[in-house]
C-alpha cells in the first residue's frame, strides 16, 4: 500500500508492500492507522519485532500472518526498517510462480545445471541444501536463495523463493524486477 501525498505522516513512502487498508480491516477490524496508534500507544517503537508480533497474537489474538505484516508495515511506517530490510537488518525480496508443470520438473530447473542456465543466466549458483519434493537453499549472486515447491495438483506447481543477504536496498530492487522476469522465464520453459 502506498500512502497519498497528502496523508499524515507520508512524503508518499510505502508501508508495506502486502495489504490494503481496507483488507486489513476487513481481516482484523482495523486499518494501518488503528493499528498504528494501539502499537504507539503500547510503546511498540522500544520493543523488537518478536516482541511486537507476540503482542499481537497473543494479547490481541491477531492471526499469525497478519500479525507479521501488521509488525513489517509498523516498522516500515515508523523507520524502524526499510521496505527489504529484515528484522535482523539484512537485505531481502522474494517472488513466486505458478507453473502448469509437476514439482519434480520445476525442481530440476533449479537442480538440473542444464535446465538451469536455460532461464537463470550465470554460474555462480551453488546447492547448499535440498529436499527433494519440497526446498532448496542454493547461493546466489552473492546472497542466499531459499526455494519451496508446493504441489496445486498433480501436474501444477507453485515456486516460491526468497533471496536474502542482499547488499542494500538498491539489490533489493534490482533482484524483486530480476526475480519477476525470470520467473516468468521459467514458466513459459517448463510450460513448453
Amino acid at each position: 500500500m502506498t500512502r497519498s501525498a497528502g496523508s499524515p505522516g507520508s512524503a508518499g513512502r510505502k508501508i508495506t508492500e502486502k495489504l490494503s487498508a481496507d483488507v486489513l480491516k476487513a481481516s482484523t477490524g482495523r486499518d494501518w492507522e488503528a493499528w498504528f496508534a494501539l502499537l504507539d500507544a503500547w510503546g511498540a517503537t522500544a520493543r523488537t519485532h518478536t516482541q511486537i508480533a507476540r503482542h499481537l497474537t497473543d494479547d490481541l489474538a491477531v492471526d499469525g500472518w497478519y500479525a507479521q505484516s501488521i509488525t513489517v508495515g509498523y516498522e516500515q511506517e515508523r523507520g524502524l526498517r526499510a521496505v527489504g530490510q529484515s528484522s535482523r537488518g539484512d537485505w531481502q525480496t522474494s517472488g513466486n510462480r505458478t507453473v502448469e508443470a509437476p514439482v519434480e520438473r520445476c525442481e530440476a530447473a533449479f537442480t538440473d545445471p542444464g535446465v538451469r542456465r536455460r532461464w537463470l543466466p550465470g554460474s555462480e549458483f551453488s546447492l547448499r541444501t535440498h529436499r527433494a519434493g519440497k526446498t532448496l537453499s542454493a547461493d546466489y549472486a552473492g546472497g542466499r536463495l531459499s526455494v519451496r515447491f508446493t504441489p496445486k495438483g498433480e501436474a501444477k506447481t507453485q515456486v516460491s523463493l526468497a533471496h536474502t543477504k542482499l547488499a542494500d536496498a538498491r539489490a533489493v530492487a534490482a533482484y524483486k524486477t530480476f526475480w519477476k522476469e525470470r520467473l516468468a522465464v521459467l514458466k513459459t520453459l517448463l510450460e513448453k
